[in-house]
């Protein structure tokens, strides 16, 4: 049964609880129900009473039951507290976690990944291309999507996935847990009847899940008339269609194809040994043309106890990831992009007519315009693609020496080795290019432990403490070449040209190493009341020899009143089966990554070749220390009537010592400045409720709800500024801003009467020609979620299953691109309110003097949103929206074959199921753009959506078999 607490600190009204549902009962059965154990930092197993902080954990076959290619979408609306962002770039395109808020100004706030108690490099968007650490998020030409490290997983591997979400819970991970940590645990051998031997099948397929609200009626032109001679207006400003209206996003995006295949074997090997192996390989072609994306995962893994009374016990296993990549889409406005010319095609325009001869190397580009570049060439000339081998191992070898003393150690690895190439053929105005790149990675873990641990040490006290060593060193070396200057056309070598200048080659080296001591202890009284610390200390490569020691410690503390009342004079409830008490407070934090302490120069070569000398435009400062992350978490956690449990939350996070790069004056001949400054919080709460509705033999119900709301709020920055940048493009820019929350947006407002005394206080002011203008840059709202929720109905009914979730996000604004070049081309669905075009005045005034009259100038549609969507991205203010959405998230059917069938065969078991993901948007403001949809994934603007793909809907059809 799936078991799910909460926690709160309102005591008045929990002892409420305890004086009306409390009667002397001598009856105890029920009481001790709530021993389940769950796996916690460093694979250590503890009862879940026991803990002093939030925990929830998402069994595998949830994340299997999902069928999404990207494991990490599948915790969206599953995990209270947790934000799941997505890149709109296809299968093979990254999606990112985010725990209780974001705690960094300029670090990646990603939770760390841990398999199997090994971290596993979750990297995600584009790679590095230099030794800085910064991304390419061009807003023209941006570097590939090239998906994160926890996408590489099979689901069908993963036995459950625990999010450890406040500070005591990932101290012990030191720096590198202070964003929150996700333990991974996949499958051991277990014995089942027959063979254990599993195999499913997959067949999917992927729509369209939303388009942008477009208008209908009108095609190519301007002002209302279309001039054959005039070919290269392509706008959607003409007269009224009389002919077919064409939907050319569903005629260019294909039906795409997901395939999975899954076979794994598991069984107990004697007495002592078990073993779990699986293959599996996942192949998704894509809606998007000529793009595809594959996957082999290959896993085996080995438990064993041996030696004399069984006291060794060890474990072995070994992973092996290899993806495949062929033309991932890219984003941004540039020429690399094609979505845009396929999204602004005037609608009385057929793509298919242009795709004839276009899916060809080497063709020469045919567009609507002479010098445009045709969508269809794009997807078959303008080419990429990438391999990558992953390997995953590790060992553990554990040795008890008595009833309460062991020792052991553990040793893992993360490697991988990716490599990818572009080239683009000639037949356009794009350069005929060429770029490779190898890039390699690896991370080694040592870890070794001595535990002692002792029920009844002292009369009723209990208690436990361990000790670790830890070594980690990672090192990522890259590089890139790339030329545009190809003197044999279509002969993709870096070497074929004579142009020093129009090679690029760029080198990355990124080396860091962490050693630490840490320790964690534990005292119980009579098994209803712990007491747990932790202490870490690193010492981190990347600070100074006299600051790269630093201290992480934690304390939590769980009451289990149930069990107190029970034990100190029977008292029991048949209401109020399970009531727990908990508080926790730590401190954690980060660290700065590989060369960010000293300013050197680095060798280049000029256009003649040769050697200079440059330095980063950085000034770095060798005395910097690292972040601090201050958690302070109360809650508690209540089961009723033993079905119904709630889990209730309060944090409040204070992140201190921002390490930061302060913009400088250029003329110091440095553009920024590494300093240590600033500090933020964030607090919220957190709820989840688990209910079994209705349970007999044949039928059962149950709800699993989470809720969780989220309040940031920017303490300060510096003693010489208030605000520093985050990110964003041209006109929108996204700001940790002192008083404001994370990531406030800032763009053009509307210009508009601000004299508060005025009667036309608030109205635009347009320009003697009627239309709106743009005033200054302002505060237009921030990027984050005030609330998230998800609420999972699971039915079953005899051998029919039937779940589906609901989950939303409340509040928070984003800036839409796509909706603006919709305006810009006349084909959004405002731009032809009810479907005309009929001139209108605009509601304002117009400025006479010192005063303000009444707007009676009448303007057209045209003229409108072209004054609107002038200059970089227009009057920002026009293209905010609210990022409130509710969906269908996803629904499963299943039905399992009864098993009085198979008892003449070989077949133990068999299912079938069906599963459809994004099925129904319900609720949105963001006129047909998902909100989930990010264009720099790996950046900390997460609120600028950048004509991103299209998301997708897919169904699947599952047949699962057991020999």
């Amino acid at each position: 049964m799936n078991r799910t607490f909460i926690k709160i600190g309102l005591l008045p009204s929990l002892f409420f609880c305890f004086n009306g549902l409390y009667a002397q009962n001598t009856d105890s059965a029920k009481v001790s129900k709530i021993g389940e154990v769950v796996v916690t930092a460093y694979g250590v197993k503890k009862e879940k009473k026991a803990l002093g902080y939030s925990f929830q954990d998402v069994k595998g076959q949830t994340l299997v039951d999902a069928k999404e290619t990207n494991v990490t979408n599948a915790l969206a609306g599953k995990v209270s507290g947790l934000q799941v962002i997505k890149a709109g770039f296809g299968p093979a395109s990254s999606s990112r976690i985010n725990l209780r808020g974001f705690n960094s100004f300029k670090g990646d706030n990603q939770p760390l990944i841990v398999v199997d108690g090994v971290p596993l490099s979750n990297n995600l968007g584009s790679k590095p291309r230099k030794n800085d650490g910064n991304y390419n998020n061009d807003f023209w030409n941006p570097d590939l999507d090239m998906g994160n490290g926890l996408s590489d997983l099979n689901s069908d591997d993963i036995e459950s996935i625990s999010v450890l979400k406040g500070g005591a819970a990932s101290a012990l991970y030191g720096s590198r847990g202070g964003n929150g940590v996700i333990l991974v645990t996949t499958k051991t051998g277990k014995k089942k009847g027959g063979l254990g031997i599993n195999y499913s099948t997959s067949l999917g397929f992927e729509t369209i899940f939303m388009k942008p609200d477009m208008q209908h009626n009108f095609g190519r032109g301007s002002n209302g008339v279309y001039d054959p001679n005039k070919s290269e207006n392509t706008s959607s400003w003409g007269p009224t269609i009389t002919g077919k209206v064409y939907d050319n996003l569903n005629s260019f995006f294909k039906t795409g194809v997901n395939s999975q295949h899954n076979l794994s074997f598991q069984s107990n090997l004697g007495e002592s040994t078990s073993l779990y192996t699986s293959a599996a390989y996942l192949s998704d072609n894509s809606q998007i043309p000529n793009s595809k994306y594959e996957r082999f995962n290959f896993m085996a893994k080995m438990n064993s106890t041996f030696g004399a009374n069984k006291r060794w016990t060890s474990e072995m296993k070994a992973q092996y990831i290899s993806t495949k990549a062929k033309n991932r889409p890219s984003g941004g406005q540039g020429e690399g992009n094609y979505y845009p010319n396929l999204l602004l095609m005037p609608q009385d325009i057929d793509i298919r007519d242009y795709r004839e001869g276009q899916t060809q190397n080497e063709v020469k580009s045919r567009w609507i315009t002479p010098s445009g570049i045709n969508p269809y060439w794009t997807a078959y000339n303008a080419l990429n693609g990438d391999k990558k081998d992953r390997f995953v191992l590790n060992g553990f070898l554990k040795y008890q020496f008595n009833d309460w003393l062991s020792a052991d150690v553990r040793v893992g690895t993360d490697f991988y080795s990716l490599n990818s190439d572009a080239r683009v053929w000639t037949g356009t105005s794009r350069r005929n290019s060429y770029a490779t790149n190898e890039e390699k990675f690896y991370e080694n873990n040592y870890i070794a432990s001595l535990t002692a641990k002792k029920d009844n040490l002292f009369g009723k006290w209990g208690g436990s403490v361990s000790v670790y060593g830890q070594m980690m060193e990672s090192r990522t070396k890259a590089i890139y070449f790339s030329t545009q200057n190809l003197i044999l056309p279509n002969v993709f070598s870096v070497s074929n040209t004579s142009d020093l200048a129009a090679i690029a080659n760029n080198e990355v080296d990124l080396w860091k190493k962490i050693n630490s001591v840490f320790a964690s202890a534990e005292i119980n009284y009579d098994g209803y009341f712990f007491i747990n610390a932790t202490a870490r200390n690193d010492w981190s490569s990347t600070l100074s020899i006299e600051n790269r020691s630093y201290f992480y410690p934690s304390i939590s503390t769980s009451l289990v009143l149930t069990e107190m009342l029970n034990k100190m004079n029977g008292t029991t409830s048949k209401v109020l089966t399970f009531a727990k008490l908990r508080a926790a407070y730590a401190i954690t934090g980060n660290s700065l990554n590989p060369y960010e302490l000293y300013n050197d120069y680095v060798p280049s070569t000029d256009p003649n070749g040769h050697i200079i000398l440059s330095r980063k435009k950085i000034l770095y400062n060798a005395n910097l220390q690292a972040e601090k992350l201050k958690t302070f978490e109360v809650g508690f956690d209540l089961k009723f009537f033993d079905r119904i449990s709630l889990d209730v939350s309060y944090f409040n996070n204070n992140a201190t010592k921002q390490l930061i790069d302060l913009p400088m004056n250029p003329l110091s001949g440095y553009e920024k400045m590494k300093i240590s400054s600033g500090g933020l919080h964030n607090s919220g709460i957190e709820i989840v409720a688990n209910s079994d509705i209705f349970r007999n033999e044949n039928f059962k119900w149950n709800i699993n709800a989470n809720f969780s709301k989220l309040k940031s709020v920017i303490d300060e920055i510096n003693d010489q500024v208030n605000i520093y940048p985050l990110g964003g493009f041209d006109n929108v820019g996204f700001f940790a801003e002192v008083g404001k929350p994370y990531g406030a947006i800032y763009g053009t407002k509307f210009l508009r009467v601000e004299d508060a005394n005025s009667p036309h206080f608030g109205k635009l002011i347009v320009d003697k020609n009627g239309l709106p203008q743009a005033g200054s840059i302002g505060y237009l709202g921030d990027q984050n979620p005030r609330a998230l929720f998800g609420v999972t109905n699971s039915f079953v009914y005899k051998n029919f299953g039937l779940s589906f979730l609901i989950d939303g996000r409340i509040g928070g604004k984003f800036f839409s691109s796509t909706q603006l070049a919709l305006q810009r081309a006349g084909l959004a669905a405002d731009t032809a309110p009810g479907g005309k075009r009929d001139n209108f005045i605009v509601d304002a005034v117009m400025e006479q003097g010192s005063s303000y009259t009444t707007n009676t100038k009448e303007v057209t549609q045209q003229d409108y949103w072209t004054a609107v969507t002038n200059g970089n991205l227009g009057i920002t203010e026009e293209n905010i929206y609210d990022a409130t959405n509710i969906r269908l998230r996803n629904i499963q059917v299943s039905y399992s074959f009864p098993k009085s069938i198979f008892q003449k065969l070989a077949l133990q078991s068999a299912k079938v199921s069906f599963t459809a993901n994004n099925v129904w948007m319900i609720y949105s403001k963001a006129k047909g753009i998902d909100p989930e949809s990010v264009f720099a994934i790996n950046s900390n603007a997460v609120g600028f959506e950048n004509l991103a793909f299209p998301t997708t809907r897919s169904y699947l059809f599952t047949i699962t078999l057991g020999f």
